[in-house]
């Protein structure tokens, strides 16, 4: 059993790396030209695909309508101009970063910031989905031979990703930088050489799309439909008012300043590929993507140009991708820590990241590309609600701050954020009302399911740590008393926090011990000072009862237990020890998710090391 466990810890030090010490959690902070890459792969890469999300719809009334993507685009790029603009605003308002969670927390309650969550955690999932997919399409673009294999291929990226998030790849601006501005680069090239060829060779009329005939006739819901499905090239947006503390002091002035330049790439990218789309009579194609189709046209079908084109679209998608593996697990760690997810999903793992979030994040991923068959035309259709919605409260959220403060020139601030909010909401009105049909009713149903889960755990937590926690009229002295003779016992006992059920198994271990000694490991953000005092008020100065609080050079608040305990054990072989564990044992089946996860891992770590004799003091909490 020892060795398959060593066995086990090996392999996953070998796929995972070893554990990196606390001191390099930090995050340093960059540059504007390597933060732009970092936080803005995400909304850059959505070029690759909103146009095709757009003609997609279009093409349903035929061909001879695809001209509506140029008013469509504008449109789009309009209101791109207008959330920059407005999430500007937040960076003034929240330089420590201001997402939708916080500012709606903040400002408009518990309510509309778990809702603001929620559309955050499903948006994350589906970023990370439609990456995915769109990069498997770039590439299958290049090679036909891929198109029966890209669900496959999207898993095999998904794997990748999660495997590199695992082991705790930091957010390198290098690492960003080069495929982010080379796809940038890229498109650029696309733009001048489809410019040039325009002026000198095709002229400036343009092509007839290939034949396709209507399906549905042209109306207003076809239109709305159409520019929906284009809003999901501003996802992404608000990453750089969330991440203000990666830039350089004067952090919010830099992050504003390099929010703007990424509106303008954005808008200036989108304006071309759907431009050229337009001019070269380019129609949506299952098998080839308006960009491969694009590259072809002006660079060429055997171009090197065109290959460079496509890899660098695959590797800004994996990429945006990766964004919502780090955005995810972080979300979910603030709501875990305010007690709206379980706790663990706020544990910080071996490498330093949020290991269990991560996790959470590759299977839901990992079902929606299953279910969407790696057809990014099913995501999209529910892509953009959760990120409208989040963009409505949090502009909705700063006018509540600008109203509530009324600093020096308050009143445009509002405005600003205003004019946001109204407009974010008008299209959350037109998304839902247009995609409602396609998929957007599974979104409409999955967001107040999750605020009603959300409220539930918190509300679940407060009932069992209220039952938990020691009320000031509970005696909670503890003494061990006088020995005839020697028990041959001591007693360590693993305090996870000052509780009903630590005083309990305190109690149990000094009734069968002639030493009992009382181990916590003190986590980053605990006062060791508070415990001390707790401990001193319940046991005294009694040196067979003693208290050893434990520092922890590494996340992990298992390891520094079991390193003592093999401590204690080696000082006196022939010494009998008993660890002694406190359960608090649930009367719901809910609360197991609760309760007791790091008690478990802990009893699994100890096992992985000897024959050990435990007790578990159950404390069964009230029903």
């Amino acid at each position: 059993m020892v060795a398959s466990n060593s066995a086990k810890d090996r392999l996953k030090r070998r796929l995972l790396g070893n554990p990196l010490p606390r001191d390099q959690e930090e995050a340093k902070t960059v540059p504007s030209f390597q933060a732009l890459p970092i936080l803005s792969s995400d909304a850059l890469s959505s070029v690759a695909y909103a146009t095709d999300a757009a003609l997609g719809v279009l093409i349903l009334a035929g061909s001879g309508v695809l001209s509506f993507s140029l008013p469509i685009t504008i449109t789009i790029v309009a209101l791109i101009a207008i959330v920059v603009f407005s999430y500007r605003q937040t960076i003034t308002a929240y330089p420590q970063g201001g997402g939708a969670y916080v500012v709606g927390r903040a400002n408009l309650g518990t309510l509309a910031s778990l809702v603001a969550a929620a559309s955050l955690l499903i948006d994350y999932v589906l970023t990370a989905a439609v990456s995915l997919m769109a990069g498997t399409q770039a590439l299958s673009s290049l090679l036909p031979w891929l198109l029966p294999w890209q669900v496959l291929f999207a898993l095999v990226l998904l794997g990748l990703v999660g495997w590199a998030n695992l082991r705790g790849v930091r957010d390198s601006g290098r690492l960003f930088a080069l495929p982010t501005y080379a796809f940038v680069v890229m498109v650029a090239l696309l733009a001048l050489a489809g410019l040039q060829n325009l002026i000198f060779s095709h002229g400036f009329s343009p092509d007839p799309p290939p034949l396709v005939k209507a399906v549905e006739p042209l109306g207003l819901y076809l239109i709305l439909r159409a520019f929906s499905s284009g809003c999901s090239a501003m996802t992404g947006i608000e990453a750089i008012a969330n991440g203000v503390q990666l830039f350089r002091s004067p952090s919010a002035q830099r992050a504003r300043n390099t929010l703007l330049v990424m509106g303008l790439l954005l808008s200036s990218m989108f304006l071309a590929v759907s431009g050229l789309g337009f001019m070269y009579g380019v129609a949506p194609n299952p098998e080839v993507t308006v960009m491969a189709q694009l590259g072809m046209r002006v660079f060429g079908p055997h171009s090197p140009l065109l290959w460079v084109l496509q890899i660098t679209t695959l590797l800004i998608l994996m990429l945006a991708a990766n964004t919502a593996f780090a955005d995810f697990p972080r979300l979910s760690a603030l709501l875990a820590r305010d007690n709206f997810l379980p706790r663990q999903m706020a544990w910080i793992g071996d490498r330093l990241v949020f290991q269990n979030g991560i996790l959470a994040l590759l299977v839901a991923t990992g079902m929606i590309i299953l279910i969407c068959q790696g057809n990014t035309t099913v995501a999209v259709n529910l892509y953009a609600l959760g990120v409208f919605m989040a963009f409505t409260l949090s502009q909705a959220g700063m006018v509540v701050h600008w109203w509530r403060e009324r600093g020096e020139g308050w009143q445009g601030h509002a405005l600003m954020n205003g004019i946001g909010s109204l407009s974010t909401l008008v299209v959350l009105a037109v998304i839902v009302i247009s995609k409602f049909s396609e998929g957007a009713w599974s979104v409409v149903i999955a967001i107040p399911l999750l605020v009603l889960l959300l409220a539930s755990v918190r509300r679940r937590y407060r009932r069992v740590f209220a039952q938990l926690e020691l009320q000031p009229g509970d005696s909670c002295s503890i003494h061990l008393g006088p020995r005839s003779g020697s028990i041959g016992n001591v007693s360590i006992v693993w305090i996870p926090a000052w509780s009903r059920p630590t005083l309990e198994a305190l109690r149990y271990a000094a009734t069968v011990s002639d030493r009992v000694i009382g181990v916590w490991v003190r986590p980053d953000d605990a006062d060791g000072e508070l415990l001390r005092s707790q401990w001193q008020r319940s046991v005294g100065d009694d040196p067979r009862l003693e208290l050893q609080i434990l520092e922890s050079p590494y996340a992990s608040l298992i390891t520094p237990f079991a390193d003592f305990v093999d401590a204690v054990e080696e000082s006196d072989p022939d010494q009998t020890i008993t660890i002694v564990m406190p359960m608090a044992i649930p009367r719901y089946r809910f609360d197991t998710l609760l309760l007791n996860q790091r008690s478990i891992n802990m009893r699994e770590a100890l096992d992985q090391r000897k024959n050990r004799i435990f007790t578990a003091v159950r404390y069964y909490l009230p029903a």
